[in-house]
């Protein structure tokens, strides 16, 4: 293999450089430079007003307080009952049998085998109870299952339990004795299957731990089941006021009191009723609101714990996102030193001037207005100055440019740019304002404005 000659040198192209690449390396570092502009720029970010409305809406878990009195068995035997729960009973109706024998269970097991037809009233009865739960259930409120499961069944014995009664003659032993008492309503009530300690409960008894459900314990009474003398047999619900008490804090208390009725919307099955307000203060200093109602007891008879949302304000209105308003001061001129002028018969002042010479001249300058009281304008600040002068139409007499007031509007971009309009807000929450529609110098449904005021500034041209 021959050795290489230490004399050659290996030759280097000398770098080449034509128009079409340098156009190419600017065009590309363009394009990098206006990648990292825009990823380090705030973007511009339009919004259409709508109509819409906001509800100052507050949702407590509340007590339900009832006049309840708790009836108790006067003689033991297996009880069964006659009154479906949440039905209103009458002097002398009857609700509840008690087998003194046990005879009446053997009977019951006996025949559960056997067929029975129930009625279409009462097959309906059955149906309406289910797609009523049906359509009201929220998986998150999964306890909602044991009740219904214990009205259904509350439902069919009682339905079945009057089949039985009306062969009554397969009881009887050979005396003719059946051995079943009969238990009658002594007063007028919608009948309730449950107790739970809460019966006498008033609100001067209210305090925090009792809104704690870990510790609420709800006794079911059961069809067939055996009691003893004295034992609680039903419950009684006797009048149709009734009321929901709620925890609240001073300032929510003060507001409802003065309000003395509140709209309230019941989460169970949407349903509104106004309540009256009364409060009480514990020795701990807990505070407790209750909201009387005269009617709609019985549908809610069952329940202790009730959700509710009280409906304390709805404002309707123009709809727009908080992050839209900015607050902007505007000098203050009084109504009399503005004027018509210019081609267009714009809105302006008479400007005063001094040309190269130091004599004074009078200019007519075009400014917005955006807003107005009895006596005065407000203007932009985008050509007058402070300090400077501006005459009376048809007179010599001089304003000093100087007041200044704020307004709260939102930039309106419907021409391309950030034009301020002053806005009236009626209602905010969180998130949106509710906003007075068609005033003079505010916004329309449909108007363009910037979603967030603090990426634009007065007057910017808007490229998005």
């Amino acid at each position: 293999m021959a050795e290489r000659d230490p004399r050659i040198t290996k030759y280097r192209r000398p770098l080449n450089l034509n128009i079409g690449m340098l156009i190419f390396a600017a065009i590309f570092v363009y394009i990098v430079i206006c990648v990292f502009m825009y990823f380090r720029s705030d973007h511009i970010v339009g919004y259409s007003v709508q109509e819409g409305s906001l509800s100052s809406n507050s949702i407590f878990k509340g007590i339900a307080l009832r006049k309840e009195k708790i009836v108790t068995a006067t003689d033991a035997g297996y009880v069964n009952y006659f009154a479906r729960e949440g039905e209103r009973v009458g002097v002398g109706n009857l609700v509840y049998t008690v087998d003194e024998t046990g005879r009446l269970a053997d009977y019951i097991q006996t025949n559960e085998s056997g067929e029975n037809t129930l009625p279409d009233s009462d097959l309906d009865e059955l149906k309406n109870e289910i797609v009523s739960f049906v359509n009201r259930f929220d998986r998150e409120q999964f306890s909602d299952v044991y009740n219904f499961k214990h009205n259904v069944e509350g439902t069919v014995f009682k339905l079945s339990n009057y089949n039985i009664l009306a062969n009554a003659d397969a009881l009887r032993d050979v005396s003719g004795n059946t051995f079943i008492n009969y238990r009658n309503a002594a007063e007028s009530g919608i009948v309730i299957y449950s107790v739970d300690g809460y019966e006498d409960l008033t609100l001067e008894d209210m305090t925090a731990e009792l809104f704690d459900q870990k510790n609420y314990e709800k006794t079911y009474l059961v069809n067939n089941e055996l009691v003893a003398n004295g034992d609680p047999v039903y419950k009684l619900s006797t009048d149709e006021d009734w009321s929901i008490v709620i925890q609240v804090d001073q300032d929510l208390c003060d507001e409802l009191l003065e309000k003395q009725y509140v709209n309230v919307r019941f989460l169970k099955n949407q349903y509104t009723a106004w309540g009256e307000v009364s409060s009480f203060t514990n020795e701990a200093g807990d505070i407790f609101v209750a909201l009387t109602f005269t009617n709609s007891m019985i549908t809610f008879c069952t329940d202790r714990f009730i959700d509710i949302e009280l409906l304390l304000e709805d404002e309707t209105g123009l709809k727009i996102p908080n992050s839209a308003i900015v607050e902007k001061e505007f000098f203050i001129v009084p109504k009399e030193y503005v004027t018509k002028g210019g081609d267009s018969n714009q809105d302006g002042v008479l400007l005063e001037t001094y040309d190269e010479e130091g004599n004074a001249t009078t200019q007519f300058v075009s400014t917005t207005i955006y807003d107005e009281t009895e006596t005065e304008y407000y203007l932009d600040d985008y050509v007058l100055r402070a300090n400077n002068y501006i005459i009376k139409p048809g007179s010599t007499e001089k304003y000093a440019i100087g007041k200044t007031g704020s307004l709260i509007g939102v930039y309106n971009i419907n021409k391309g740019y950030a034009d301020f309009k002053q806005v009236n807000i009626l209602y905010s929450n969180e998130e949106y304002s509710i906003v007075k529609p068609n005033t003079m110098y505010g916004l329309n449904v449909y108007d363009y404005i910037v979603l967030d005021a603090s990426t634009v500034s007065d007057n910017q041209f808007i490229y998005e």
